[in-house]
């Protein structure tokens, strides 16, 4: 008996870049990532650019966390392990939970093309007011391997044997 295939569906997904030497004219990883996005079929909800500024970045992730319409919230850029790189502490304060096995896979697709490199990144991810949120550097290779080697399989309701869009109803239901 074979399993039946899951028809495709549609996300709004927002795209949030954190740096503070980066413009929409030449945020490069923002680019990748809403090219990569649309071509795959879901819809650019909204796109911005905030500084490397904790309270900013929550602002903005708690203001798309709490909108009904947006189903997921992907960052690149303040993952890594300068003063400025405040990203992972942002997000990780408002997670309800975190998603250890998105970092675990990035850094494993990381080693093989950047070896020991990769542990100056530090990508997360979490869910916050059920929204799936993914914390991904600003390099453009970082943000392209995400997306195609994680991002696209787990964000598509076809992939079997398991996928984050199958559980999306099921992220803020209160068990007794």
């Amino acid at each position: 008996m074979t399993k039946s295939v899951s028809k495709f569906i549609k996300l709004n997904i927002c795209i949030l870049t954190i740096s503070s030497s980066r413009t929409l004219a030449d945020d490069k990883s923002g680019n990748v990532l809403e090219k990569k996005i649309s071509e795959f079929g879901h819809t650019i909800y909204d796109r911005k650019i905030v500084k490397d500024n904790k309270s900013e970045i929550q602002k903005i992730v708690i203001n798309w966390g709490n909108d009904s319409n947006i189903d997921v919230i992907i960052t690149t850029g303040g993952t890594g392990l300068t003063g400025s790189d405040v990203t992972p502490e942002a997000l990780e304060e408002i997670f309800e939970k975190t998603i250890d096995g998105f970092s675990i896979i990035f850094h494993q697709i990381s080693y093989k093309k950047i070896k020991t490199s990769t542990v100056q990144s530090r990508a997360t991810a979490g869910i916050y007011n059920g929204k799936f949120i993914f914390a991904l550097p600003g390099s453009p290779n970082a943000v392209a391997d995400g997306w195609d080697e994680i991002l696209k399989f787990q964000l598509d309701s076809r992939h079997q044997p398991c996928n984050f869009v199958d559980i999306m109803p099921r992220l803020t239901e209160i068990v007794n």
